[in-house]
């Protein structure tokens, strides 16, 4: 049963009632944060414990090689966002938080398609590149390598149109972006 103060194990429809439970809403945090080591293992941390899934997660350097910018896809689950903001506040090495809002945000996303290309099917693979504004990057006698860049709308309807011939690799790399106009002072 369980030591004496520990909760009991949640039924399977308990389970099902609980994962069901979601805002709906995506939000996109623009963290940035000094380039320091250890930071982005207590940002994740500080998810992790607070019972947040990061969807995607990206980290890259800023125009100032003393700051990075995490950006990360979390959906708005059973705790609300703005807990998790004010505990990252606290954090020593960030220095700004963005939740982006969808309408007022560019993001943008790649991905690495490996796809079974025998000859009869090859052509009908480069069409569907050609129509997604894709770029083969490589290519052998029975496959093709196929970059697509975009929203991650574009990339999910990529991978349907190709799967059926094989998809042999795939490889995202989770949303980075940037609020439109003009930046904040």
């Amino acid at each position: 049963m369980g030591e004496p103060g520990t909760k009991a194990p949640l039924s399977l429809e308990e389970l099902d009632a609980a994962v069901g439970l979601r805002t709906g809403r995506k939000h996109v945090l623009s963290i940035l944060v000094e380039n320091r080591p250890g930071v982005l293992t207590r940002i994740a941390g500080l998810f992790a414990r607070r019972g947040f899934n990061i969807e995607t997660l990206t980290v890259g350097p800023t125009d100032n090689d003393q700051f990075s910018r995490i950006t990360l896809t979390v959906d708005g689950a059973l705790h609300p966002i703005d807990q998790v903001t004010k505990q990252l506040h606290k954090l020593v090495n960030v220095l700004k938080i963005r939740d982006l809002e969808p309408a007022g945000t560019v993001t943008r996303e790649l991905a690495l398609f490996k796809i079974n290309a025998e000859a009869q099917a090859r052509s009908e693979i480069l069409e569907f590149t050609t129509i997604f504004r894709a770029r083969v990057v490589d290519t052998t006698k029975r496959s093709i390598t196929v970059e697509v860049t975009g929203g991650s709308e574009k990339i999910d309807a990529y991978e349907r149109l190709v799967r059926p011939y094989g998809l042999i690799e795939m490889m995202r790399t989770g949303e980075i972006a940037m609020a439109r106009g003009r930046a904040e002072t």
